[in-house]
């Protein structure tokens, strides 16, 4: 579909969310009354002890996003959910929480599911060979919310898709974007292409199918990133 018709079907719900977005409560539990949970924080609610980013309060915070779309939240999804800020401190702009239901190495097939906060943004990055496995083959299925899914191709980038100064100085090395609602699918363009994702106003929910994941073959544009994950 193009952009135009997407936006379409995204406009819906933006408007649902600009009237949503002014009855959200402080905490991450429905309201009384029945109203929705917090899915808009600040990143200074997410920070721990010496002011670095908390994992268990990020997971409060896309426990959260799950209530507020209806996500089923089954037996050892928070222990199974992996989630960085890639030691940028900013979760809720620079971010990624992910839970893989299975990666199997061996027959080369994977499925995990990504959950983004509502403006946050997947960094920039792409997949090589790897640890004996080829380059990452994959493509997102939108289940929530609204994904802005960047790659290669004729720059299209919308004026609502923001990139965080912290992630490489506000810069991406792609714009061709497919505004992504629930019920559509969009495959990497090219194997080895760099793409990366950004979420709408209510955030977003996606399937991710793909051959096989290889952590260490990950590689980001921003090069603070890679520094980061060679630390880990």
């Amino acid at each position: 579909m193009h952009r135009r018709e997407l936006l379409k079907t995204a406009g819906s719900v933006a408007a649902l969310a600009a009237v949503t977005a002014t009855t959200q409560t402080a905490d991450a539990t429905p309201q009384a009354g029945g109203g929705k949970p917090k899915i808009h924080y600040q990143d200074e609610e997410l920070l721990g002890a010496g002011g670095k980013f908390d994992v268990e309060k990020g997971k409060d915070a896309v426990e959260a996003l799950c209530k507020y779309h209806g996500y089923p939240i089954f037996p050892g999804f928070r222990d199974g959910l992996w989630i960085s800020d890639y030691g940028q401190g900013k979760f809720t702009k620079v971010g990624l929480a992910a839970y893989i239901f299975v990666n199997n190495v061996e027959d080369r097939y994977m499925m995990m599911d990504i959950f983004l906060l509502p403006g946050q943004m997947l960094p920039e990055h792409w997949h090589v060979e790897g640890e004996g496995n080829p380059a990452k083959r994959e493509g997102w299925l939108v289940r929530w919310g609204v994904s802005h899914i960047v790659g290669i191709g004729e720059p299209n980038l919308g004026e609502d898709v923001i990139v965080p100064k912290l992630h490489w100085d506000g810069k991406t090395t792609t714009e061709h974007e497919v505004v992504a609602t629930p019920g559509t699918f969009v495959k990497l363009a090219k194997v080895e292409s760099r793409h990366w994702q950004y979420a709408g106003p209510e955030g977003a929910i996606i399937t991710e199918v793909a051959n096989v994941h290889t952590g260490s073959a990950v590689r980001h544009t921003d090069p603070k990133l890679n520094e980061y994950f060679l630390k880990q």
